[in-house]
């Protein structure tokens, strides 16, 4: 494919959204009519799940295509070497401009601009900081140019990235791949809650809608929905103004566009934790592609790990995916080339535990450390030569994992089973073969 027959490529990652929140998912909220025409234009990737339900290890294995332990960015703090080959080198080597706005997270720069050599190759438009929650509040901040300059906004946060966005387009020559990453619905992490724009929470406020997973939990989802659902309601009109931006600038027919998220959120009814578990509140995440190579195609039905996204991209824009991304392209299954059954997601997890899981179509199989957690003993650790079994979940009989199926002696064989699978991600993926302990006991925790 040469350089002028090459589509464009529009990435649109939020942060901490649960796939649930999409009419395409089944949420009766009705929160999201742009990207529902989107998914229905294109393909919707049904049972999504983030290979590392944590904001800096997923962006580090986004832009990648390599699990987090791989990247050296198995945790938040740590930062992406600068010689490691991103999305962003890799379109610009094609002959891509490519650009970035929104939050980077792998510089360490914290509030700081990022260096030129620490932008994963995004250097011929850049609206971006290392971490927006310190430079930003929902309503005002800032974020930096090109040349390290402040670039203030004084409006909800979310239509200011869509605006810098928006200046990217016209920025940016053809082909062109520009990601835009969104801080919301993330809570606002200095105030402990989110915040959705003035009245939008005011239209959720009454008998919203409640995941079965939240239902009768403890948790800070009561308080806190209406203006989740609020932001998740600007999103979706953030995505309509920037298709818009494709349209009037009589290219939205020659851009693929992909819209997914980092992890979900379960509102602090799995202990203390918004994220950093492996239920599906926490791994599982909207994610939607049209344009070229999409429209009209097949949805992918099976378990996909978000690592297949990468891939996915550059092939989609005509790029051979290196040998060392782990993912696959979907673009096969897509086009009904390849079998959309027998999907299988593998799941880093730390900072709250080092731990591993496996999805499959029917269950939820996860390992922890016994001892470890990511922060533990400096610089912590990325990994364990022992787990024992934490989790086991039926989804079909128990979508949203109420009742704990570890260390029950009638699913011994499930879980063994499983746990074979999850040794052999972890000796492909980690090189390692570590001890799994079961957990023999009638019952386990919630």
């Amino acid at each position: 494919m040469s350089r002028s027959n090459r589509p464009n490529v529009l990435v649109v990652l939020t942060d901490q959204q649960r796939w649930d929140t999409l009419g395409v998912y089944d949420s009766p909220m009705d929160l999201t009519p742009t990207l529902d025409r989107l998914g229905a234009e294109g393909t919707v990737v049904e049972q999504a799940i983030t290979p590392q339900p944590t904001c800096v290890p997923f962006r580090a294995a986004f832009q990648t295509g390599r699990f987090a332990t791989e990247t050296g960015v198995w945790r938040e703090g740590l930062e992406l070497d600068d010689d490691v080959r991103t999305l962003g080198h890799r379109f610009a080597d094609a002959g891509y401009d490519v650009g970035f706005v929104g939050g980077w997270y792998l510089s360490g720069a914290f509030e700081e601009p990022v260096s030129e050599g620490s932008r994963g190759g995004y250097t011929d438009f850049w609206r971006a900081a290392d971490v927006p929650e310190f430079t930003s509040h929902p309503e005002e901040g800032y974020l930096y140019d090109e040349a390290g300059d402040r670039v203030t906004f004084d409006a909800y946060r979310t239509d200011a990235f869509t605006e810098f966005g928006i200046k990217g387009l016209d920025a940016l020559s053809e082909p062109f791949f520009l990601v835009v990453s969104y801080l919301e619905p993330h809570h606002q992490n200095d105030m402990w809650s989110f915040v959705a724009p003035e009245d939008y929470a005011e239209r959720y406020g009454t008998d919203p809608w409640i995941p079965g997973d939240l239902k009768s939990s403890p948790g800070d989802w009561y308080g806190e929905l209406p203006d989740y659902y609020g932001m998740v309601k600007r999103l979706d009109e953030a995505v309509d103004d920037l298709l818009s931006a494709l349209e009037e600038r009589g290219i939205r027919d020659d851009t693929v566009v992909a819209y997914t998220s980092d992890h979900g959120c379960h509102f602090r009814t799995r202990p203390g934790e918004y994220k950093r578990t492996p239920h599906e509140s926490a791994v599982r995440v909207p994610a939607i592609l049209a344009g070229p190579g999409f429209d009209e195609a097949h949805n992918v039905e099976r378990v996909t790990s978000l690592l297949d996204l990468p891939p996915t991209l550059l092939e989609a824009a005509g790029l051979t995916p290196p040998d060392e991304m782990h993912g696959d392209s979907l673009l096969p299954v897509i086009r009904g080339d390849e079998s959309d059954e027998d999907g299988l997601a593998f799941v880093q997890i730390s900072e709250s535990q080092i731990g591993r899981a496996i999805r499959t179509d029917r269950w939820k199989y996860a390992v922890a450390a016994p001892k470890l957690n990511g922060w533990r003993g400096g610089n912590g650790d990325p990994a364990s030569d022992t787990y024992v079994e934490r989790y086991l979940y039926d989804l079909y009989e128990d979508p949203f994992e109420q009742v704990n199926l570890a260390g029950r002696p009638n699913y011994r064989d499930t879980a063994d089973r499983l746990s074979r699978k999850l040794q052999e991600c972890l000796t492909d993926i980690e090189g390692e073969t570590p001890t799994i302990r079961q957990l023999d006991r009638g019952f386990s925790e919630y």
